[in-house]
């Protein structure tokens, strides 16, 4: 039977879900940057089954109508397994002519986008990219194009593995590891469960449309985004010296923010006012981005390269991606040649990387590719300082539980305030345990000893009831988290200050804000009681909770239908949306399944304050 090119048909003849037609490996890219990518034909690949499928994401994307119910049906599966069950026909299939039927061949190519990586030996990206992963093209739906990308479809030349070895791989090839050019469905079910609740607090991250599922264990992983390029695109031309590709991805960047209405539609003068406009809109993306992930204790290894993150501070690769129940500063990720970097570190590496877009706009403005150093005190990046430092602040107050409308007044006339409240929060958030650095499972740590979200929540309230402030011991016992020993908690004189310093300065902030909108005391805390219990919820996803509820799900797969595991994952990612201001979704889960969300639910107060 043709697999390929037998697709459902309706009463008059056509495509039931003709949308999917689109996504055939066509894409922008390939013409607007030819020198950006590696183009392969592709194959079905049988025997494979859907696994997961986002309703949701896909009638945001006009996949299927928004009145679609959230149920598969054999015309819908068929056409999902035709468009995102490939396989590449890679190099190493060429030289060893393996024959493929002709009818299982699809008929347009899939690129593999090339980009600086910094586990290979050339650090310029000549030789680097998706190494495991297509692009099934792109579609608009809405207003908005979307970019699809399938991880697990094959062994492209880009992978470090090929690059080390010197070797092409076979596809499957069970002596290399990430080389082979396959990917497992924990790895799908990780992305769901963490991009899903990420998403849902507000940061910006690739979503998963489908998870195609094979024998032992192995999948295809499709992600969906409205633009897939990293930094790490424009830095292999960077580091080449090659200003015509690197003005190519440049103006497709632009033009495609542009469409999908991310920027304002702008005319611009000339090249020069062009690209610093880029810069500016990087360095104002990526200050806000490492802000939100040292505030959110998001560990994001964001690094020289631009790999791990995408231009708009996107979240991408979730197999490095942990969120921190306390603010474990000196976590690193063991990667076997090298440790991470820490979250503190983060906020360089996002300079470095907006640095890095203004030496692009003055090499595409003056053809002249200078030193990266000279570029170290730009006024690109002392804006990047300066706005990074008032999203910290503006992050802190969210956190307070104030509205947005009260965080406007206190950041406008109240900033110094602000600052000497955040210096005493962070004298607590920053605290470690005496016990020093340790082997952890993936990487080294030193434990943070304090939990902030339990003090932002539970002191308003206790205020309120009181109308004193706690004692150090009182203050001490709620803030204290697990990690914390015996001789981590000593009252010392400094701590002694800092938590009557910390307590007066909150309640400062309660009164400015009381005095400048006319309210009550007392009704300015019951708001913070209620939005904080929301913002700074008790049992908060980590890391650690989503590698451990991925081994949950994957025990209970077979019994799961496709839409089953959608209505887990979207119960499970509303039970996490942290916003006070959305309203809970209900979702109807079958009775049978309550006892599983119990268990997830139990998973994630176990490793509240974990990695």
């Amino acid at each position: 039977m043709n697999q390929v090119k037998k697709s459902p048909i309706d009463e008059v003849g056509k495509r039931s879900y003709s949308t999917f037609a689109r996504i055939n490996g066509e894409h922008p890219f390939k013409t607007q940057v030819p020198g950006g990518r590696v183009e392969y034909k592709a194959r079905y690949k049988k025997g494979g089954k859907v696994a997961f499928f986002n309703f949701e994401l896909a009638k945001e994307m006009g996949l299927i109508a928004k009145t679609h119910p959230n149920k598969l049906n054999p015309e819908l599966e068929r056409e999902i397994l035709e468009t995102f069950s490939l396989v590449i026909i890679n190099e190493y299939d060429v030289i060893n002519k393996v024959k493929i039927p002709e009818e299982d061949i699809h008929p347009h190519t899939y690129m593999a986008t090339r980009y600086l990586q910094l586990q290979h030996p050339d650090k310029t990206g000549k030789t680097s990219g998706d190494g495991r992963s297509i692009w099934n093209g792109s579609i608009r739906s809405g207003g908005v194009t979307w970019d699809i990308s399938s991880c697990g479809t094959g062994a492209t030349k880009l992978s470090p593995a090929c690059n080390i070895n010197k070797k092409f791989y076979q596809t499957g090839d069970p002596t290399i590891s990430y080389g082979c050019g396959l990917s497992e469905v924990g790895e799908g079910l990780e992305t769901l469960f963490f991009s899903e609740v990420l998403g849902k607090n507000g940061f910006k991250t690739e979503r998963v449309l489908a998870i195609i599922e094979f024998e032992k264990g192995l999948g295809i992983n499709v992600r969906a985004n409205p633009n897939l390029m990293r930094p790490s695109h424009f830095f292999g031309h960077l580091k080449q010296g090659n200003i015509s590709s690197l003005k190519q991805i440049a103006d497709y960047y632009i033009q495609r923010q542009i469409e999908n209405k991310q920027w304002p539609q702008t005319t611009f003068k000339n090249d020069k006012e062009k690209y610093y406009y880029l810069a500016r809109q990087v360095a104002k993306t990526f200050a806000e981005t490492s802000a939100k992930f040292e505030d959110d204790y998001i560990f994001c290894w964001l690094d020289w390269d631009g790999d791990n993150i995408l231009m708009d501070g996107g979240i991408i690769d979730y197999g490095s991606i942990r969120q921190f129940g306390l603010f474990h500063a000196e976590y690193r990720y063991d990667d076997v040649q090298r440790y991470s970097t820490t979250i503190l570190e983060q906020r360089q590496k996002a300079r470095y990387i907006v640095q890095c877009f203004v030496q692009i706009a003055d090499f595409l403005t003056t053809g002249k590719k200078k030193s990266i150093s000279q570029f170290r005190t730009h006024e690109t990046l002392k804006f990047f300082d300066k706005f990074f430092i008032e999203c910290k602040d503006r992050n802190l107050t969210q956190k307070i539980g104030f509205r947005k409308d009260q965080q406007e007044i206190l950041l406008k006339n109240h900033r110094s305030l602000v600052t000497k409240f955040r210096n005493t929060y962070t004298y607590f958030e920053r605290a470690q345990s005496k016990r020093g650095v340790y082997k952890v499972a993936d990487g080294i740590n030193r434990d943070a000893i304090f939990c902030m979200r339990d003090i932002l929540r539970e002191f308003p309230q206790i205020y309120l009831t009181r109308q004193a402030p706690l004692t150090p011991v009182e203050f001490t016992e709620i803030i204290k988290s697990s990690y914390a020993k015996k001789k981590d908690l000593k009252l010392t004189e400094l701590r002694k200050k800092q938590i009557s310093r910390f307590q007066h300065l909150y309640m400062e902030l309660v009164g400015a804000v009381e005095k400048e909108t006319h309210t009550s005391m007392n009704h300015v805390l019951l708001e913070l009681t209620m939005r904080s219990s929301v913002i700074n919820k008790y049992d908060r996803v980590t890391g650690d909770s989503i590698t451990y509820i991925v081994q949950k799900v994957q025990k209970l797969r077979p019994k799961l239908s496709a839409e089953e595991l959608f209505e887990l994952a979207r119960e499970f990612s509303s039970y996490q949306n942290l916003n006070p201001d959305q309203k809970k979704v209900t979702i109807d889960i079958p009775h049978r399944y309550k006892n599983i969300m119990q268990n997830l639910y139990s998973i994630v107060r176990d490793c509240r304050e974990g990695l």
